[in-house]
């Protein structure tokens, strides 16, 4: 009988960026280019580095989008692990681009807000009249490809948004396959667990959504897009 070996995987730390606020006290939109963490956001990023402080985490890389709210929350991180690396930014991982919402007609709206991360997703859909799903996972699935290639890492972690992280969780979950699961969870601030082997169908998703202030989200019901979609009619009635 052939001796077993156990399979030699990495670790992939996939945290989403912590709570921001897109509308202000008037109503009017905050630029989402621009927009950076709120109080609660610092937070949410300082307690998600102080539970990889207390597991002992050591880092190799840290990847960001670029976009403020991401690079904040891995200076955070980074901060309470105490490690001093140099942010990577990679463009390709910016948040799902949306359209024009004036563009839209009225009825379409709602459809617009909710039904890009609708349970399985088809390709085709557009994400506030603005990019497709599949425009998406072309753009975001090459660079994790490019990341795994690269055996000069041990651990990583990549800081992005909700619609990119379920696009790479989609992507473990399908076991390397092509899907989009819009109904997975991504709080703000959240971090998940991906183990990688040297096989592109070898995926281990190790954890999922954890939030580290609060982990059972006990008074959560409603998705990120539920609110920002009550948000945004709080603002066209005002």
């Amino acid at each position: 009988m052939t001796a077993f070996e156990l399979p030699a995987r990495r670790r992939i730390f996939l945290m989403r960026h912590g709570d921001v606020t897109y509308f202000d006290d008037s109503g009017r939109a905050i630029d989402p280019e621009t927009v950076p963490l709120n109080t609660h956001g610092l937070m949410q990023a300082r307690s998600a580095g102080a539970a990889f402080a207390a597991d002992g985490v050591r880092l190799d890389r840290v990847i960001v989008s670029g976009l403020p709210r991401t690079v904040q929350t891995a200076q955070q991180v980074l901060a309470a692990i105490g490690q001093h690396i140099e942010l990577e930014v990679w463009p390709e991982w910016q948040e799902i681009r949306a359209g024009r919402l004036a563009d839209l007609p009225p009825d379409r709206i709602e459809a617009a807000f909710l039904g890009a991360f609708d349970g399985v997703v088809a390709e085709t859909t557009r994400f506030l009249g603005g990019e497709t799903i599949g425009e998406l996972l072309d753009r975001t699935l090459p660079p994790l490809a490019r990341l795994r290639e690269d055996p000069s890492w041990e651990t990583v972690l990549l800081v992005l948004h909700g619609g990119v992280n379920r696009a790479l969780l989609s992507h473990a979950i399908a076991a390397g396959g092509r899907a989009f699961f819009g109904h997975l969870a991504q709080a703000t601030g959240c971090i998940n667990a991906l183990d990688v082997g040297t096989e592109p169908g070898d995926w281990v998703v190790r954890m999922l959504n954890y939030s580290p202030p609060t982990p059972l989200f006990r008074d959560v019901r409603h998705t990120t897009l539920e609110m920002l979609y009550s948000q945004y009619l709080r603002y066209r009635r005002s």
